[in-house]
Formats: C-alpha cells, structure tokens, sequence
C-alpha cells in the first residue's frame, strides 16, 4: 500500500468556527480552529472510498507541531505507544460529571478533527415531551406512527429496537401521559460520531481509550442483547458506511469465485438487492433492520440459506477493522488471521470496529415452500390435544429436513384457551416445487390422519430477492415489554427416543406457561474447505433453534416483574439447558442472565489458572481452541476497550484476571 495525497489540516486560525445544528439541537461555536486529521491513501480496501481516509503517525505529528497556541492535548487522539498505556486505567470508565471527563475545548477539538461529525445524544422520544427542547408535535406523531417499524430506528443515531437495555427513560408514548414525566439520556450514549471515514473511527477509538471512556459499536440499533447502547459512552455510528463493490473473480486459500466488498452500513435489504441486481445470492439474515456486516456476522449469523451455505460468518472472506489501539488492519486468511477467526462468530463490540468486509457470492437460485396458519382450541377447528399430536410429528422430522437444507421458520403463541402457529415460511433452496411437495407429503398425511385442518399455500421463486420480499414479514421492533432467551437443540438427542420425548415436553411445557416460540429447522455446517472460526461450535451440531420470552405488561408489579425474569432464565431455560447437554445459546439473541455465558455462547471450557484465584472463582481460561484464541486476542487489547453495556464483557465471560499476563 503506497501512501499518496496530503495530510488534510488547514492551518489553525484559517477557517472562522461557526455554531452548527444536529438533529436539531443548536451546538455551540467551535473554540479552537482545528481542521480534520486524515491522510490521504491508496489501497484496496473492503471498505471503499472510507479507507482511503486514515489517521496516522504523520497527521499526529503535523497536528502536535501546528497545536502551539491552543491548550489541547493532542496526545488524547494519538496511537498507544508500544502497548504501555494497556491497563493505566482502573476498570471503571469515566462518566460525565467525573472530574477527569474530557472538557468542553476537548470535545470541540474532537469533533473538529473528525470533521464536524460529533453528534450530542438527543434521544428519539425527546420529540414527544412538552418539556425538552427538541419538543415537536408533528415529528412526535410520525414517531409514534412508525415505532414498531425498524426503518425509525436505522434513521436514528442512537435509537434501539430493544429499548428495554436502553433503560426506557424516554419512551415517546410516555411523553404526552402526564406533565412530570421527564425525557432522560438513560443508558444511550453521550455522543455519537457519524462515521464515514476510517480516520473518524480511529480517533474516536483513541479518543475514547486515552480519556478512559466507554465506547459503544451502534450500526442499525438492530441488537436484542444490549451492545449498542451504554449510559455516559461515546458511540461509533456505521450506518453510513455503504459503499459496494462486485469482483468478478477473487482468490484466497479456500475460495476461488465472485464476491462483493460492502461497508459496514450495508443492510440485510441493501445486500439482497444488489445481489439481485449482480444476479447471484448472498448469505444474509432475514429480518431488513439488521445490519449485513455488524452484529449480525460477528455473532455468526444464521438465515434462510444458512442449511445448504453455512452460517453468514462462513461467506467473509475479509474484514477490514480498526483495532482497540486504534490502528486499521485487514484480517483475512494470510494475514492477522487470529483476528479473522475471532471476528467471524466472536461477538459483536469485542475485537474492534469492522469497516467493511468481502464476502462469497453464491449462484442465483429458485425457492420453494410453503406457509400455513393454524389455530387450537375452543372456537377453532383443532383441539389442543391434536395441535400437540402435530407439532410432536413436525418436530421428529426436524434431522431428515435439516439434510435437505431447509429452512422452518416458524412462531408459536399460546391464547387464553389454545395456541396459534404461524409458518413463515419452510422453504428450500434450490428444490422444485414438485419435490417439495414429495417432502412434505407423509407430515402432511400424518396431520390430516390425526384430524388437523390446517392449508398449505405452496409458493415457487426464481430467486432469493423474491423469495425474501414475499414471505419474510416486516420484523415489529422496539417492543419494550417483552426479554428473550435461546437454546440450540442438537442433533443427537434426536437419536434417543427418550431424550427426544423429553426434550419436546420441555418446550411443550414452556409454552403451556405462557412463552411463546420462534423456533427454526436448520442446520449450521460449515461447508467444506471453510477456514475456521468462533462461531459457537453448538451452531454445527444443532438442528433447532428456539427463542422463548417473558412478557409484562405496566399493570405487573415489580414483585410479579422480577418472578418473571427469574422464570425465564431460572425455570425455562434451565429445563431446556438440561434436555440439551451439550448445546448452547445465540450469541446475538441470548439470555442477558445466562449463568454460564461462556459455554452457552462460545463453548468456553473454564478451569483454575495457577496463580490466578480470586475468591475461590477460577480466572483460568486454558481448555479448547475457542479459549485459548479468545483469551489471546483480549489480553492484547489495550485497557479493555469495547465493553457489552450489560456487564457481560468477554473478559468477564472468560473470567480473566484484570491484568492480563
């Protein structure tokens, strides 16, 4: 890589400092003159156009030399040198108010080194209270319109569609309720950088290291696990970062073929339409609010083609990132490869920010399948004994359908007298509608055998794009009395009749109890010659995924409240855990009060390290390929960085001494 151009840094004092408005909040006129710090570089980046902006030592230096009348430290938005600043800090963050919380002349250098891309939190709901200075009726209805919509919250710097992590200190529909409701900052961040260069993202990364503050990874606000949000934080935003590129041919050491560079922006609805437009198929998720590159592949990523090409992880063929240290590498399988294995599966907000990454086209290809809704109970056509009789025989077949690829996309509610089930759909990739058929034709003569009525409405698609738009229903975000929990099921306890019965009574009973069931028929293999990577070794072995939820309603007291979050995670998923030896959680749609975050999520295999005992609690992480990389990767962070705003961080989940060795 050949570095070419210019420093970008007009001369201090060469541009008057105006005040400028963001997202309607009036921020005051800058005190310093800073102009902003990248360099110009050529290179080939999965990233784009974003790359070619960089922070480095030479824009360091340039901004140290021209900083001789303003008493800004520049040393804040600098590199670590030689990994001496790792753990200089306690393990607690600086929070607003605290004394050595970075003044306002810093955050004005800061914003003007990014390029005036510093966004101060003004949460979404604010436009709904009378009270706040972003108070807007009309914007406060369009708000409320469009809440359960996941496009509102992509539009916005820091709105959740899990506002439950958020702390639901600024509700919109609470604005108007009464005239002392307040609209708080609650767990959001307190600024936002709207990044579209690498440089911006490596000084926020600096930024947020050397003056000891959290940093959050916020791309859609599509997280049911907290991640993306964190109370007093700066917080990086790559939604904007959408560029994309098509290679007609690449190479690497296990894939020769086409592929598509994208940013980190890139959605799940971006990244189906321009593989339409190139006429192949990528490996994706199914909801539009996710975003293709963030979470979504860091967690692993299952979806519709996850049966016949692996999971979304096992398509990255690159990524770039900017690193805890706030230096910009690409990982890939020649170089920095324990990064490309870690950030494939490891977690989301871990390992550093991903730019932007390449990922394996596949040929474009037909779909078949089908969907149904049925009902039990008094009123309806099915009693609840014949709903269950059904469901136990769709669930026995769950092994045989995994090895033809499909995809049972499926959800259950129970109602106060019997239960609904929504198909949504099962499909097939690449198996004529014919043959589908012949698939499901001995389910079907069973159900009917047993006095189901239930209609099938069979579909065929001649690609991916239609398939997607015409049964994957919009996803209904932002619901904010409702928690979640997951378990994959494995393969094997389908080969013990007895394990089998009693893993399908576990998730009869949990429904029977009021959870409803997202539950999915898949298989996550890796295809053959895929390099390794984090991805929860649970995901290859499973042939079921299921998500259970306890939900509340602003009648239940904080007695019922409580009860009911020790249910789901002490009651229901524990009879789950314990017909599933063995299996496992969903990194980005677990339980936050997994007791046993490290095997649940990542097959951690924990045991005592000599010298590290602290309470008779083992700091040890020693056993297992998994662990052994993990633990690597993180003690080479300098200071912690990248903390999950639900205390969970890796380094606690791996249980590692606060020095690392």
């Amino acid at each position: 890589m050949a570095r070419v151009s210019r420093i970008l840094l007009p001369a201090l004092g060469l541009f008057a400092s105006l005040p400028y408005s963001v997202y309607g909040q009036l921020l005051p006129a800058a005190k310093t003159t800073l102009g902003r710090a990248a360099e110009t570089l050529s290179g080939s980046w999965s990233s784009g156009d974003a790359a070619s902006l960089q922070l480095t030592e030479a824009v360091l230096q340039n901004l140290t030399n021209a900083n001789v009348d303003v008493n800004i430290d520049i040393s804040l938005f600098g590199f670590p040198k030689n990994g001496t600043e790792q753990g200089k800090f306690p393990a607690c963050k600086t929070y607003p108010g605290d004394e050595l919380w970075p003044s306002a002349s810093e955050w004005d250098a800061f914003d003007q080194l990014t390029g005036g891309a510093l966004i101060k939190t003004v949460p979404i709901g604010a436009a709904c209270y009378p009270g706040h200075e972003s108070y807007n009726a009309e914007k406060c209805q369009e708000i409320l319109d469009g809440w359960h919509d996941s496009e509102v919250h992509v539009r916005d710097p820091t709105s959740v569609m899990s506002p439950l992590f958020q702390g639901e200190t600024c509700m919109p529909q609470n604005g108007n309720s009464s005239s002392s409701n307040t609209c708080k900052i609650g767990g959001f961040p307190q600024y936002v950088v709207n990044v579209t260069t690498v440089a911006q993202i490596q000084l926020a990364v600096n930024f947020a290291r050397n003056a000891n503050m959290r940093l959050v990874v916020h791309n859609t606000g599509h997280d049911f696990f907290g991640k993306s949000v964190g109370a007093g934080a700066l917080s990086v935003w790559t939604h904007h970062l959408k560029s994309s590129e098509f290679v007609e041919e690449l190479k690497t050491p296990s894939y020769t073929g086409p592929a598509l560079k994208v940013g980190s922006g890139i959605q799940i609805h971006d990244l189906y339409e321009l593989t339409r437009q190139l006429g192949y198929t990528a490996v994706g998720g199914e909801c539009k609010g996710v975003g293709a590159t963030g979470g979504y592949m860091a967690g692993g990523g299952h979806g519709p083609l996850m049966s016949l090409y692996g999971m979304g992880a096992d398509s990255v063929l690159s990524l770039d990132v900017v690193l805890p240290d706030g230096r910009f590498v690409t990982a890939d399988e020649n170089q920095n490869t324990d990064l490309f294995w870690a950030l494939r599966g490891g977690g989301g907000s871990t390992f550093g920010v991903v730019t932007g990454m390449t990922l394996m086209l596949h040929p474009a290809s037909s779909f078949s399948g089908v969907t149904f809704e049925l009902a039990s109970g008094p009123g309806t056509e099915n009693s609840n004994d014949v709903f269950w009789a059904a469901m136990y025989a769709y669930w026995r077949k769950f092994p045989s359908y995994a090895e033809k690829h499909t995809y049972g996309y499926s959800i259950m509610f129970p109602t106060d007298t019997g239960f609904t089930w929504s198909m949504l759909p099962w499909l097939v990739p690449g198996m004529p509608l014919a043959e589908f058929k012949d698939m499901v034709a001995p389910l079907f003569a069973e159900w009917t055998a047993l006095g189901l009525n239930f209609t099938p409405n069979y579909f065929e698609h001649d690609n991916w794009y239609d398939t997607w738009k015409a049964h994957f229903p919009t996803e209904n975000v932002a619901v904010d009395r409702v928690r979640t929990a997951s378990r994959l099921f494995p393969k094997k306890n389908w080969a013990d009749q007895s394990l089998l019965n009693a893993t399908m009574d576990a998730v009869r009973s949990i429904i029977e109890e009021g959870s409803a069931l997202v539950q999915y028929n898949i298989q996550g293999l890796a295809p053959e010659g895929t390099p390794e990577s984090a991805i929860n070794p649970a995901w290859r072995e499973a042939v079921m995924f299921g998500i259970i939820g306890y939900a509340w309603s602003e009648l239940t007291t904080k007695e019922e409240f409580e009860a009911g979050h020790r249910r789901i995670s002490r009651d229901w998923m524990e009879r789950l855990r314990k017909v599933t030896p063995g299996g496992g959680g969903y990194l980005n749609e677990g339980d936050v009060m997994e007791p046993n975050p490290g095997q649940a999520f990542l097959r951690l295999t924990l045991r005592a390290a000599p010298g590290h005992q602290e309470g008779g609690r083992s700091l040890g992480c020693l056993l297992g390929a998994h662990c052994r990389r993990l633990r690597a990767l993180v003690c080479d962070a300098p200071g912690g960085l990248v903390d999950a705003p639900n205390g969970k961080t890796l380094s606690q989940i791996m249980q590692l001494p606060p020095r690392c060795p």
